[in-house]
């Protein structure tokens, strides 16, 4: 154990650990990233009383002995055994227990649900890292109170999830909420023809709005080659070829949450990711959603996320609700 917490970064809430053997019922979220592993033990009100993260394993088998000392390390400083649940890129495929789509691809293939079981010695939650995002902001951040909410991450790559009554849709596939992966609607003739995506489709959604996607779409049409922080920073500064792929970035966003308006009619729709926290995105963003949703009926809500990059890892310990995780507790 103790070259376990050596190899891991201690990082505490503000307001402390509890006490062990403390009757706080706890719940334990990780967000599987493609670089990071963070962990977050959250007490029945929802608050994070613990954080720990490390580096993202090469290998299968190293993930599984990484993701038991961390939940060890949470465990023994906070002296309780806690539920666990875990956010992950792809999906599992339910009839087989294996993932797939995974950009950890070390991961697809396998039945990390089952082996996560073994490794950590009890059972755990699964679901998709854009879920357990959505999840976290319907429960209790930018969305809190709505009953249907999708949330939307827009960062390296592009995921959706949609959360109805408090609960993850899932679907019968693994795929609801998947926009990341539909055509880019109505393209223009200068988007023609669409660009290949990772996925092997072409004209995919998360193809034009990730930031990747943003940074592609600007240097094919302007031939100068910015990242996407510092092509916001040129329109921010009036930079006119800047401003205008910022402009044809919130159009292509508001033409696929379109599609998310007519599919689902959510009363909220959140942004998380790096592109989230571009301010000038938002402007008219509500309305041009609106105008292309059907006969222009759609009226919820745009919003960017309240927990921020926290959202995924708060999402996973909430796959478990205060109940559940009172009775499975040993």
């Amino acid at each position: 154990m103790r070259e376990a917490r050596t190899r891991l970064e201690r990082v505490y809430a503000t307001h402390g650990a509890h006490r062990a053997g403390s009757t706080v019922t706890l719940r334990i979220g990780i967000d599987f990233g493609g670089t990071k592993i963070e962990a977050a033990a959250l007490d029945e009100q929802g608050q994070v009383v613990q954080r720990l993260r490390t580096e993202t394993p090469a290998h299968y088998e190293q993930a599984l002995t990484t993701l038991r000392d961390l939940v060890a390390s949470v465990e023994g400083q906070l002296g309780r055994r806690a539920c666990v649940g875990i956010g992950a890129p792809g999906s599992e495929v339910q009839a087989t227990g294996l993932m797939r789509n995974a950009n950890s691809v070390y991961l697809n293939g396998r039945p990390f649900r089952a082996d996560l079981r073994q490794a950590l010695g009890r059972e755990v939650r699964l679901a998709n890292d854009a879920n357990c995002f959505a999840l976290s902001e319907a429960i209790d951040g930018a969305a809190a109170g709505k009953a249907s909410v999708f949330g939307l991450i827009i960062g390296t790559g592009c995921g959706g999830g949609l959360v109805i009554d408090r609960r993850v849709v899932n679907g019968a596939h693994g795929l609801a909420g998947e926009v990341g992966h539909m055509p880019l609607p109505n393209p223009e003739p200068d988007e023609l023809p669409t660009p290949q995506c990772w996925c092997g489709l072409r004209g995919c959604f998360e193809s034009w709005v990730s930031g990747t996607g943003f940074r592609r779409a600007f240097v094919a049409e302007t031939g100068r080659d910015l990242d996407s922080p510092a092509i916001v920073q040129a329109a921010l500064a009036g930079d006119e070829a800047a401003a205008t792929a910022l402009e044809r970035y919130r159009d292509r966003l508001a033409r696929g949450l379109a599609v998310v308006a007519n599919l689902f009619d959510p009363d909220a729709i959140v942004l998380g990711g790096g592109m989230s926290n571009v301010a000038p995105i938002y402007d008219g963003l509500g309305e041009a959603i609106r105008a292309l949703s059907f006969s222009g009926a759609w009226s919820g809500d745009v919003v960017q996320a309240r927990w921020g990059d926290s959202s995924g890892v708060r999402g996973a310990a909430l796959l478990w609700d205060v109940e559940e995780a009172a009775a499975a507790e040993v």
